[in-house]
């Protein structure tokens, strides 16, 4: 009998099932597959309520609970990250839509399945699910901050104003706005409870339904960009290799347990596709899908690689 947390132990099959059915099925049947595009921005939207909602923003000051476990994944994934991504930068090529994406999605923790493969890292899940708010906060506030340090004025270029807005409110502002309003409903009622209950049931069937609608409509337009996406590839790697060690020495320097360990290895290696990619299909023209498609390789390189830390990162943080 199917139950969530079997469907979430083994949400990595089903996405790679489905990136090979978006694979086929964008490249034989193009036309059909870019009509499917249109969908979207309402799969997105739902994707994101549902992640959302299993956030406990309304217990928000329970994330300071663990001060120390709290100081160290700041640390790690505001000053560590994005001196490891700056210096990755300079292997890449001047091109602004690529630096952009690479940039969106290396920048930005994740803040839904990566408590999932922490749970299975044997790492402490729930410090994880205690700090999402606060990261999920942080990151909004402090990405528009980095690429001005990282790419000055360039995104200005290709970053218009209008449709990113519509974009964040949308797909963000507003989802985020229900799961909240839920959350309060589900303290006072039990069909607040329930709804919440049955929420967290979409965020792997969506992210799935995503990955398949954003892969199959982009990817007949993708080979034109091969050898742009083909360079962060490498360097994707290098990050989930590079990552853990350093949030483990970072996990040392702080005196943090095992488990609190393990879950900064796997907060300050797993990314957030997820939040930027709406970002992403708000731009114009080709670079809109030069930036998806760089944002979509990341996450498939990262499930890859969350099969290689829930073996690895327990005999790393012992």
């Amino acid at each position: 009998m199917l139950n969530r947390e079997k469907l979430e132990n083994h949400q990595v099959l089903l996405y790679v099932v489905v990136l090979a059915a978006a694979f086929g099925f964008g490249l034989m049947a193009p036309g059909p597959a870019e009509m499917i595009g249109g969908s979207i921005p309402i799969i997105i939207a739902i994707l994101m309520y549902s992640m959302f909602s299993q956030i406990p923003f309304v217990s928000l000051r329970d994330a300071f609970g663990n001060r120390r476990y709290l100081q160290a994944v700041l640390l790690t994934n505001y000053i560590a990250v994005p001196s490891v991504v700056w210096i990755l930068s300079g292997f890449l090529p001047d091109n602004t839509p690529l630096l952009l994406g690479f940039f969106l999605v290396l920048l930005t923790p994740c803040i839904d399945y990566v408590i999932v493969f922490t749970a299975l890292g044997r790492g402490n899940e729930k410090l994880v699910l205690m700090s999402t708010p606060i990261l999920f906060i942080t990151q909004l506030l402090l990405l528009p901050v980095y690429l001005w340090l990282f790419m000055g004025e360039a995104p200005t270029g290709i970053v218009r104003s209008g449709p990113f807005l519509e974009a964040f409110v949308g797909l963000i502002a507003i989802p985020l706005g229900i799961a909240i309003a839920v959350q309060l409903l589900a303290r006072r009622s039990s069909a607040g409870e329930r709804l919440i209950d049955l929420s967290a049931w979409l965020p792997v069937p969506f992210m799935a339904l995503t990955l398949f609608v954003v892969v199959a409509s982009q990817i007949s337009k993708v080979p034109a960009f091969m050898d742009q996406i083909i360079r962060v590839i490498p360097l994707y790697i290098a990050f989930m290799a590079v990552m853990p060690v350093i949030s483990r020495w970072v996990a040392r320097r702080l005196g943090l347990d095992t488990g609190a360990g393990r879950a900064l290895v796997f907060s300050g290696s797993t990314r957030n596709s997820l939040v930027v990619l709406p970002l992403a299909l708000a731009l114009p023209g080709e670079s809109s899908t030069l930036v998806a498609a760089v944002i979509v390789t990341q996450t498939i390189v990262e499930l890859a690689g969350e099969l290689v830390y829930i073996r690895w990162v327990p005999r790393l943080v012992k």
